[in-house]
């Protein structure tokens, strides 16, 4: 980036300020450029800043001191480009309002550095996660106002620096194609004012949750006298590494801090400076508001290595949650040394029952696969009695198929159902997240049971019945996290469950399964208290 790229630069800003009056369109470019600018020679990371301290302004001698320790020669040049930037964008070309606004993304701006990975991999993965273990002592004891008010006040403050979020997010969209990422997949990764607000709502309603912490499960007097309370805490610091979805950032972040605990967070490539961006937000009202600025942290290196390195500090790391693919899962699963709460696939069934009402079916089933088909609690598998095939299932493959999936089926399913094709034995083992789902015919509720019991993932199951006895069969008998009697399989999430925001879906039976909210997030600790007994 040297002289002649910079002036270019700053011609085609100030031509357009002039167009623009420095407001309008012309403000709205300026911090999506500004972002180009700084990103456009390598991928960007943090400069380690001083614990509970806020960002210096860009220029300042511990700013360059800094820039010098960690970097690359560059850096102090792109800091003196910078400041030589600011100059242009004073009032009157700007307005004083757009100015601060610009003031504020720059600042943030020259907090990122080209460097792609820290020079000692494993002595920063060591510092992240002992500053986190250090952050989650201090959590656990902060009271339920202090959390609440980070959280309201982590809304606010998200609404308030939308412009700089979007900038950031249009980086991330801009490099999407080089990652692969389909149509579908760019659309989840996009940022607007919209989907920011709704994560600052998913803020205030994690706010508006009970506190779990310091909640009495239990208690008891012994004969002898003494008082044995079973109560809540922390989990302490959780790891959790997810994938492109930016919104996944901030739930994550709140629902870890509320209920007591720290967290790494391991983002996506695709979506890095998008949750960088809404991670320093987060990290500077903690520091305003005197939490541990360490409470939230974001992993600064996009090495892969980085990951295997932090799953093996379980010293200072309490908890691995992994959400995304079955091959990150898988992973992550073999090699950390703490406890891992987690799911690998959604392969959800729906089964028909030979005394089902056949709208109620239709609906469910179509709601349950069509509803959105790319996440964990979509329908994968459709089970039907066949003493009710013949008549129901041709309409719902009919609804399925109007909405472009396509059915793979056993023999009699084949038969009914012209569309259908021959359904393979790796078919009722798949979770599709995509427009095609399996089905069978079954003679009985136990047969499928059976299917179920052997193919499914023991995530979500629903079965579509007027016959209480077979309802309370299925949800006896079927070995999932959530059993469901006559409603769609999308109904099981923390959000519809009541739990608020989630972390995830675990379809383990250790410590938690199904929706990860807050009390998921939490173990407990007896507290015994005597008068001098002894023993």
């Amino acid at each position: 980036m040297g002289e002649n790229t910079f002036d270019s630069y700053s011609r085609h800003f100030i031509a357009d300020f002039q167009r623009g009056g420095g407001e309008g369109n012309g403000g709205v470019q300026l911090f999506m450029i500004l972002w180009r600018f700084i990103a456009a020679s390598a991928t960007c990371r943090v400069i380690p800043s001083a614990r509970n301290q806020e960002l210096e302004k860009p220029g300042s001698l511990n700013q360059r001191n800094r820039l010098a320790k960690y970097g690359h020669p560059n850096h102090l040049v792109l800091l003196d480009e910078l400041q030589r930037f600011e100059a242009y964008l004073r009032p009157p070309r700007l307005t004083q309002a757009t100015h601060k606004k610009t003031l504020d993304l720059a600042h943030y701006v020259t907090a990122l550095t080209p460097a792609s990975t820290p020079h000692d991999l494993v002595a920063y993965c060591n510092q992240v996660a002992r500053d986190a273990h250090d952050a989650s002592r201090i959590l656990a004891t902060l009271s339920t106002e202090i959390k609440n008010r980070w959280l309201i006040q982590s809304a606010e403050d998200l609404l308030q620096s939308v412009d700089a979020i979007v900038a950031a997010n249009e980086i991330d969209i801009q490099a999407a194609p080089q990652f692969g990422l389909s149509a579908a997949a760019i659309d989840r990764l996009r940022l607007d004012e919209t989907r920011i607000s709704g994560m600052a709502e998913a803020l205030r309603q994690i706010a508006s949750l009970p506190d779990p912490i310091g909640e009495t499960i239990e208690g008891s007097v012994r004969p002898n006298g003494l008082e044995i309370r079973k109560v809540r805490v922390p989990l302490g610091t959780v790891f959790f590494i997810y994938e492109s979805r930016p919104n996944v950032t901030v739930d994550a972040a709140a629902i870890c801090v509320k209920s007591g605990n720290a967290v790494i967070l391991r983002g996506g490539k695709e979506a890095r400076h998008s949750s960088l961006a809404l991670v320093n937000v987060l990290k500077e009202v903690a520091v305003r508001l005197a939490l541990p600025a360490a409470a939230v942290q974001l992993v600064e290196t996009t090495d892969r290595a980085a990951v295997g390195h932090f799953l093996s500090l379980d010293q200072w790391i309490d908890v691995a949650i992994p959400r995304g693919g079955k091959g990150l899962i898988e992973r992550v699963v073999q090699e950390a040394r703490m406890p891992v709460i987690k799911h690998f696939d959604g392969n959800c069934h729906v089964y028909v029952d030979a005394s089902a009402a056949p709208e109620m079916a239709r609906a469910i089933v179509i709601n349950s696969k069509c509803q959105r088909m790319g996440v964990c609690n979509a329908c994968e598998s459709l089970l039907i009695h066949a003493a009710v095939a013949p008549s129901l299932l041709p309409a719902i493959a009919a609804s399925l198929i109007e909405r472009g999936v396509t059915i793979r089926g056993d023999d009699r399913t084949c038969q009914l159902v012209a569309e259908a094709k021959k359904a393979s034995e790796e078919d009722w083992e798949t979770e599709y997240l995509g427009p095609t789902i399996s089905c069978r015919v079954v003679d009985s509720i136990e047969v499928a049971i059976q299917h179920i019991n052997h193919y499914g993932s023991h995530h979500t199951d629903a079965i579509v019945t007027a016959d209480l006895a077979a309802a309370a069969t299925f949800q006896s008998q079927v070995d999932s996290a959530a059993v469901i009697v006559n409603a769609s399989t999308r109904f099981n999430d923390g959000g519809e469950f009541g739990l608020g925001a989630e972390i995830g879906i675990s379809t383990d039976k250790f410590h938690a399964r199904g929706p990860c909210g807050l009390r998921e997030l939490t173990t407990y600790k007896y507290l015994v208290t005597g008068n001098g007994q002894t023993r």
